[in-house]
């Protein structure tokens, strides 16, 4: 196994971690300055205002986006599996 190799391996795991991290993040940064709008129009302070929402807009994105999520990291890891054999010679 060559060093072009393994750069290649880890630039692909990370762009299939950004991949799928990065709606999880878009939807708490959303959801984060709504409910932070929100609290400063309101003048209320409370810490648990902003967690509470996040928490469920997160659980939201992932019962919608988890079967995607999920084809991805599957077949990423065939894509690993399979290419064992050529890495090896």
């Amino acid at each position: 196994m060559n060093p072009e190799t393994v750069m290649t391996i880890g630039s692909r795991a990370l762009e299939i971690t950004l991949l799928i991290a990065g709606p999880l993040l878009l939807v708490a940064l959303v959801t984060g300055l709504i409910v932070g709008a929100f609290q400063a129009a309101t003048s209320i302070n409370e810490q648990t205002l902003s967690f509470i929402p996040k928490l469920i807009a997160i659980a939201a994105m992932l019962v919608f986006s988890g079967p995607w999520m999920l084809k991805i990291l599957v077949g990423y890891t065939r894509e690993l599996f399979e290419s064992i054999p050529s890495l090896i010679n």
